[in-house]
């Protein structure tokens, strides 16, 4: 049975860091004369109460972290810190239900970007850059688990990332502080240099922050209803570069300002552009065919394909409109996702390219039955071990993506609304399909249960699915 001091006394100490950075949006409130900074108080005294409490009641005992405990204090982590994030939603925006309010904090710190509030345009400063905030903090708490967690975890293949897997000489850095520094680093030069380019295409000091924070993380939160669609091209374009910017393996970067080696996945960079420019070209053709001009086309199929490949699911135009053909390859790229060790969701390119090599290898071994193809990726021996936790994560994402549009549609859902709902959720896109949560609409006319199932959804598509699931096994509880 895991033991539980650990995981209290840590996530204490993250609750209590969730309540310190709730004072940003306070105190942006208070300088602006708003009228909601009140409201901020209790939202701030409750997580602050109770981290405090879990920290002191779990203190003076063995802080031993083992598998078990690894797997329970990330999965309940996201699961309890949203009920938190989403007491300022309930406290400040009008009639926000506590179902509501759960959606939109669970879908900022997955960094999906699927909304229930209606009328940014009108909100207050706090709630929108609340919004944003819990974006960023989830991109990099992504970023670090993609890193560090999910490589001991063994989840979905992602042993092959270990950087235990190899002699310290292969390591990008052997001191997980100093590594989390760099990561964090890296995290705030994107986050700044993605300010400034929006700054420079005519966005407000505070539209920048926000949409930088939002597209750094992959997360997709806008200030505004209509999304990119409110600002103009050079903005989109700059957005579509820091997309792929945060959907690239951070540790590349690292790799690159410090100029050391070791085993970086940098081999899906190009696989993930030449989806996006094939996409595009695919979608940009839709786009002229349905009356744009070559110019708006082409920005317009980029645009989308970047933000539905990279997972924040911003929307500069609703590709709905251009038919059927783009909606069907919009719903097959929600799957593909962008690298490992990004911000991004979904699959994710490494997923693809173990499986469409380990078929190739299949397809020679059936041609010439006598022969042994080793699989290799980046020069790294690819064990069946992780070849079979790559084909079980792609079919658990099928399975799961599968019942839960079953919920879904026992909600009272039709089932493209539910198929490509439960998709976005697993994959942490953000839009579905439809006139109801399609680019250019919201999640807020689905029922409550719908909004629940989702919200769960998000945070096993986070989890990459066997963190949490792992735990429904009894053995788990058990020596």
């Amino acid at each position: 049975m895991p033991s539980f001091r650990p995981v209290v006394f840590i996530g204490g100490l993250l609750v209590l860091v969730l309540a310190a950075t709730l004072a940003i949006p306070a105190l942006v409130e208070l300088a602006l004369d708003a009228d909601h900074a009140p409201e901020y108080l209790p939202c701030i005294a409750v997580p602050a109460f109770l981290g405090a409490t879990a920290v002191l009641a779990s203190r003076g005992g063995p802080m031993k972290l083992g598998i078990r405990e690894a797997y329970l204090l990330t999965s309940s982590l996201w699961i309890v810190l949203p009920l938190f994030a989403a007491l300022p939603f309930m406290w400040t925006v009008p009639n926000l239900s506590l179902t509501d309010a759960y959606f939109e904090a669970v879908s900022g710190l997955t960094t999906t970007g699927s909304t229930v509030i209606v009328g940014l345009e009108s909100m207050s400063p706090g709630v929108l850059l609340w919004r944003s905030l819990l974006q960023w903090v989830g991109g990099i708490g992504i970023v670090v688990m993609a890193v560090a967690v999910l490589p001991l975890l063994r989840v979905g293949g992602m042993q092959l990332m270990s950087r235990e897997s190899s002699d310290t000489s292969d390591k990008i850095l052997a001191r997980p502080r100093e590594l989390a520094t760099w990561l964090l680093s890296v995290y705030l030069g994107l986050t700044v240099l993605s300010t400034i380019g929006y700054g420079l295409t005519g966005m407000s000091g505070f539209e920048a922050l926000n949409h930088a924070m939002a597209t750094v993380s992959t997360g997709g939160f806008s200030t505004h209803d209509s999304s990119f669609g409110a600002f103009s091209p050079a903005a989109q374009w700059v957005a579509v570069v820091f997309m792929l910017a945060g959907a690239a393996p951070f540790l590349f970067y690292v790799q690159v300002l410090r100029g050391t080696s070791g085993f970086v996945p940098w081999s899906q960079i190009p696989p993930m552009l030449g989806v996006v420019a094939i996409g595009g070209g695919l979608l940009a053709l839709t786009a002229y065919q349905s009356g744009h001009d070559p110019v708006d086309a082409v920005r317009h199929g980029v645009f989308s394909v970047a933000s539905i490949i990279t997972t924040p699911g911003f929307a500069s135009y609703d590709w709905q409109s251009w038919g059927p053909f783009a909606a069907s390859l919009a719903l097959m790229l929600t799957f593909c996702g962008g690298c490992t060790g990004s911000t991004a969701g979904a699959v994710k390119i490494f997923r693809w390219q173990v499986l469409i090599q380990r078929f190739r290898i299949i397809a020679q071994e059936l041609i010439r039955p006598h022969r042994v193809v080793a699989q290799v990726y980046q020069n790294r021996a690819v064990s069946p071990e992780v070849v079979q936790g790559v084909m079980a994560f792609v079919l658990l994402t099928g399975a799961v993506t599968s019942l839960t549009t079953m919920a879904l549609t026992a909600t009272g859902l039709d089932l493209v609304t539910a198929f490509s709902s439960a998709a976005t959720a697993i994959t942490n896109v953000g839009p579905a399909l439809g006139p109801i949560a399609g680019p250019a609409g919201t999640f807020a006319p689905l029922p409550d249960t719908a909004k629940w199932i989702l919200s769960f959804a998000m945070l096993l598509g986070r989890l990459e699915l066997l963190t949490v699931l792992v735990m429904l096994e009894p053995g788990f509880w058990h020596r």
